[in-house]
Order: C-alpha cells, then sequence, then structure tokens
C-alpha cells in the first residue's frame, strides 16, 4: 500500500501529540494523587466519563449505584488499581460478594473506548472507576467532590483477597469496621458515611432473606426489621431462586439522600449490617447509632463527609508513578 506525504505527516504528528500527552502526563506523575492530573494530557476525561455515565444512568437509573459499587469493591481489593475489571481464572469478578452482583463493567469499556480514541494510553482503568463513582453519586442528586487522580492499573486480579477482605451484609458491625480499618480508614465516620451509599441501589433476597424466616430460636423474623417491611419483602423472596431485587433505601430508591439513615431509625434498614448499625448488640453501635441519628437530621453534614470519605477510599494504595500500567483494555494487562 502506498501512502501520500499527507498520510504521512498526519501519521508524524498524531504520533507526536501522543508522546506530548504521554510526557504531560508524566510530568504530573509525582507518586501523589492530585485533582488536576489530566488538566494538560486529556482534559476531556471529566466530559467524557459524564457523557456515557449520564447515557447509562438514562437507560437505567440503577447503574449510578452499580458504578459506585464497583469503585468500593476495587479499592478494597489490592488497593484503588482496577484489579476487579480484569478477566481470567483469578478474576475477582468469580469472589461470592461479586459474582452475579457487581456489575457496570460495559460502561466503563465504553468509557475507556472513547478515552483511548481521545486520548490513547493515558487514562487509567483505576482512574475510570473513580470518576465513573463521582458521576454515579452526582447524577442521583449526591455531592460533588473533587476525585483525585493519577492512578495506574494493577498487573493482577486478587479473588482471594475479594472473598475475605469486602465487607459483608452478615458481618458483624466490630468486623465491619475492622476490615475497614485494614484498609486505613480507621474513622468510625467512614464506615457509617460509605454505608449511606446504600441510599441508591438494590439487593438480591440472598443477601437477606436470612431475616425474614428462621431466625433464630425465639423469633421467626428479625425483629429490628420492620414488621410491615418484613411482609412485602418476604412476598418479594418468596419461591424464587435468591436474586429477586429490592431497594436498599425503600421509598427512596434511586435518590442519593440521607433518608437511608431515616430508614435505619425506622427499623426499614434491609440489610442486618445496615440495619445493624444503630440495632445491634454489638459494642461498635456505641460509636455508629450517634453518627446515623446526626445524619438523619442533617444532609448537608451527610454530603460533606461522604465526599471526605470518599476521597480517603479513592487513596487507599494506588500505585503511581511507574508502577503498574496504564490499561489499553481494562480487562486485560497490556
Amino acid at each position: 500500500m502506498e501512502y501520500s506525504h499527507g498520510d504521512s505527516t498526519r501519521g508524524l504528528k498524531l504520533v507526536c501529540k501522543l508522546a506530548v500527552l504521554l510526557s504531560l502526563c508524566a510530568a504530573a506523575a509525582s507518586g501523589q494523587l492530585t485533582d488536576d492530573y489530566y488538566d494538560d494530557c486529556c482534559p476531556q476525561v471529566y466530559r467524557i466519563v459524564r457523557s456515557r455515565v449520564f447515557a447509562a444512568m438514562k437507560a437505567e437509573m440503577r447503574m449510578g449505584a452499580s458504578l459506585l459499587r464497583l469503585h468500593f469493591h476495587d479499592c478494597f481489593v489490592n488497593g484503588c488499581d482496577g484489579s476487579i475489571l480484569l478477566d481470567g481464572s483469578n478474576s475477582e469478578k468469580f469472589a461470592a460478594p461479586n459474582n452475579n452482583s457487581v456489575r457496570g463493567f460495559e460502561v466503563i469499556d465504553a468509557i475507556k473506548a472513547d478515552l483511548e480514541s481521545a486520548c490513547p494510553g493515558v487514562v487509567s482503568c483505576a482512574d475510570i472507576l473513580a470518576l465513573a463513582a463521582k458521576y454515579g453519586v452526582l447524577l442521583s442528586g449526591g455531592p460533588d467532590y473533587d476525585v483525585l487522580l493519577g492512578r495506574r492499573d494493577g498487573l493482577v486480579a486478587n479473588k482471594t483477597g475479594a472473598d475475605s477482605n469486602l465487607p459483608s451484609p452478615f458481618d458483624s458491625i466490630s468486623l465491619i469496621i475492622q476490615k475497614f480499618k485494614d484498609v486505613g480508614l480507621n474513622n468510625i465516620t467512614d464506615v457509617v458515611v460509605l454505608s449511606g451509599g446504600h441510599t441508591i441501589g438494590r439487593s438480591r433476597c440472598v443477601l437477606f432473606s436470612d431475616r425474614l424466616a428462621n431466625f433464630s430460636a425465639t423469633n421467626s423474623v428479625d425483629p429490628t426489621l420492620d414488621s410491615s417491611l418484613a411482609s412485602s419483602l418476604q412476598q418479594l423472596c418468596r419461591g424464587g431462586d435468591g436474586n429477586q431485587l429490592a431497594a436498599l433505601d425503600a421509598n427512596s430508591t434511586d435518590v442519593f439522600d440521607n433518608h437511608y439513615f431515616q430508614n435505619l431509625l425506622n427499623k426499614k434498614g434491609l440489610l442486618s449490617s445496615d440495619q445493624g448499625l444503630v440495632s445491634s448488640s454489638d459494642p461498635g453501635v456505641a460509636a455508629t447509632k450517634p453518627l446515623v441519628q446526626a445524619y438523619s437530621t442533617d444532609s448537608r453534614r451527610f454530603f460533606c463527609d461522604f465526599g471526605k470519605s470518599m476521597v480517603k477510599m479513592g487513596n487507599i494504595s494506588p500505585l503511581t508513578g511507574s508502577a503498574g500500567q496504564v490499561r489499553k483494555n481494562c480487562r486485560a494487562v497490556n
């Protein structure tokens, strides 16, 4: 095949442009995350991510919660390195907390494809997860917080870590607090306010049906679950395969607000780990319950603290500088 002089000139310009973009990002890579990391090398990153998240949520509002959960489940395993996106035999997607549960991978793929067209080899999958979570929250009516950027992508998944490190709806409050501490989130505020992310999204019957029947020797139904809510959930889950969905925040399903905390005070938390923040006999409740009470009446405080804790969570063991890589395809290493 023959090329004209114009073709070779355009190709050279493209190569040079890419080299400039990569050098600008390399100059920004100081080993710490910053809020202006892509300002020079890919300033359109925010518009591209927001546009794709907006389209996905327009098609299915629940996607905002799914993208938030993807970021959370990524950061608690290997740090915020995009490892949850990797396919393969050791994929975190097959871990018990994620299998048939985490979703939104196609949205991340679409964002990555757009960014590879606009800024090839520049924006990491780990950063895409962080930004997609931000816009999932914001477009659900939640706070607009600054996302620190500059993460690079990990080279390995960790299914075993996903099985053991992620907080479970069946965990005690003390164990959940410990799992947060294990990743450097040492403040009880982080536990309660990030649990408040359940103000949006849904959960499968298999994760709460133990509260609906044969709960204990003295109670058929969990006594910390509102009786009318219990009846409606029993109808929903009866005879199914455990995959029927219920709103995590009844009567405010897709709106990011402080209604979740009001529900907990009225025994309407869906998951045992949510209701346990106020109703459990666990010693950790002495610290969690006052925060639930505070957030239930002060949405501004909830929004402010949520943004702060999301930034802290997004800073769990990120790969920076020359560590890791920027994947071209979020599902596989380069």
